[in-house]
């Protein structure tokens, strides 16, 4: 079973998430800020991060450079009710960008998509 942390400081989405996601058979971690994000995903060890880009104080794009300087294959989607940050450059350092919804069909695609090419390249 693979497990998925959600890092977003809208409570309510954080929630909404996690009950999908762990109802489609995944273990579900949370987080509510880019605060100390790293000791999160060295404790957890998830094998996906689902990352929303406007938290507070928090850039996304910037945690998400955080995150890939540490853990390069660690599979990140960014997720945002903005699709403006596509045209950032610093998101194509993720695998996958979502625009929130309430349908999650998208999202759950797309982290089947970067398990499945996380496990092909093991």
């Amino acid at each position: 079973m693979a497990k998925i942390l959600i890092v977003d400081d809208e409570e309510h989405i954080r929630y909404l998430y996690a009950e999908e996601l762990t109802d489609a058979g995944y273990e579900v971690a949370t987080h509510d800020s880019g605060y100390k994000i790293l000791d999160k995903i060295e404790k957890e060890k998830p094998d996906l991060v689902v990352l929303d880009i406007k938290m507070g104080e928090y850039n996304g794009l910037d945690i998400l450079q955080e995150i890939r300087n540490k853990y390069y294959d660690l599979p990140v989607i960014l997720c945002t009710a903005y699709d403006t940050f596509k045209e950032d450059i610093k998101s194509i350092a993720a695998d996958f960008y979502v625009i929130k919804s309430f349908d999650l069909t998208e999202l759950k695609n797309k982290i089947i998509m970067a398990l499945e090419s996380t496990k092909a390249t093991e």
